[in-house]
């Protein structure tokens, strides 16, 4: 039975869409696959980590004939990547393998019962929904991303706190040393809602969602999230546990202040990590009026000392930072001056953009 018959860019990219959360190895082989639903010329693909579930769909089919099967996402993505451009590609199904004819070049694929496909159950209710604009949630997860934790034994650190608080959408990410802050001001009202989205689900996403207005529909229920957009359904669990409470941790009154070219702090950090070691990333900053000095060595007893000039008149502090944590936000913010306002040698740094109160980067000292 012939299952679809299209060009092979226009298969390709439903299946690029579903194929990023697919891995190799799981305790569950079907999972390795991904599902594909023939409904006449209406198409879904469908995979899923049993944590997050991708489906889209294409108007690639052949026939009118009603047919589903499962078959592995990456070897039919590569044989689809390594056709020549604008071919045209035909997928079958018979005795329970799937041939791809393309040309002269045939590959049969072995297939697994679309039955046996574990997909995700949806919530029955959602609490609320949001709609904003995809280049709108992507800035979000952009501005926040890199500060989420990796594998912490916090789960509700490995995640992106998302709040949906009156006109303001919010997302926090930390991983316990450092803070990132964002908001944006929306059109609607929505009553307060917090949610803590998976890390696998913030990456996806931030390589699915587009930098367009096109709207992008937020459902949120108490376990799970679903987003909605262009022609793609994303559905995932939510990381339970509570999250800290970030209001407490972005400080507040430091007179200690001063504005700096972006890229010039920037390079000079780049400079001074080249002397630290994997296992030791701290940087010392002597900040005292009109300039900050930043140095680094290392256990060879090497050293690295970079000296900036700085419009400041504060008080004297010698405090030391983990440089990944600075070059991280540095790397991330597109403007071109940053704030930096600090209290103390022993208190947490706070960096924001001139002028703009919807971002702040908290990051907490080292002991150098």
């Amino acid at each position: 039975m012939q299952l679809v018959k299209t060009h092979r860019d226009t298969l390709l990219r439903p299946l690029q869409v579903v194929s990023g959360i697919v891995e190799r190895r799981h305790t569950l082989p079907i999972l390795a696959n991904i599902l594909i639903r023939k409904d006449g010329e209406r198409v879904s693909f469908l995979s899923t980590d049993i944590e997050v579930q991708i489906t889209t769909h294409a108007n690639v089919g052949s026939g009118s004939d009603v047919a589903a099967t499962t078959v592995a996402a990456r070897k039919l993505l590569d044989i689809l990547r390594a056709l020549p451009d604008g071919d045209d590609v035909a997928l079958s199904l018979a005795n329970k393998r799937m041939t791809v004819q393309s040309g002269k070049s045939r590959f049969a694929l072995q297939t697994l019962a679309a039955e046996e496909f574990p997909t995700v159950a949806q919530a029955e209710q959602y609490n609320a929904t949001v709609t904003l604009p995809q280049k709108t949630l992507k800035h979000l997860f952009n501005m926040v991303h890199f500060a989420m934790a990796q594998q912490d034994i916090r789960y509700y650190l490995n995640g992106l706190l998302l709040v949906v608080d009156g006109k303001n959408v919010i997302a926090v990410a930390t991983d316990g040393h450092r803070l990132a802050f964002c908001q944006v001001e929306v059109d609607q009202e929505f009553p307060r809602q917090e949610v803590i989205i998976p890390r696998k689900t913030i990456i996806e996403l931030q390589r699915l969602l587009e930098e367009s207005d096109e709207p992008v529909q937020l459902d949120i229920a108490g376990n799970q999230v679903r987003l909605t957009f262009a022609d793609i359904e994303l559905v995932s669990k939510l990381v339970e546990g509570k999250f800290p409470d970030y209001t407490r941790v972005i400080p507040k009154g430091y007179k200690n202040d001063f504005t700096i070219d972006r890229d010039r702090l920037l390079r000079s950090l780049q400079r001074a990590a080249i002397m630290t070691s994997d296992k030791f990333k701290g940087v010392r900053c002597v900040i005292s009026p009109g300039s900050m000095k930043i140095s680094s060595t290392n256990a060879d007893q090497e050293e690295a000392v970079d000296e900036l000039e700085i419009d400041y008149g504060g008080d004297s502090i010698d405090i030391g930072f983990n440089v990944s944590y600075l070059l991280d936000v540095l790397n991330n913010l597109k403007c071109d001056n940053v704030n930096i306002a600090l209290g103390d040698a022993n208190s947490s740094a706070l960096i924001t953009i001139p002028d703009n109160a919807d971002f702040k980067y908290v990051v907490m000292p080292m002991r150098i």
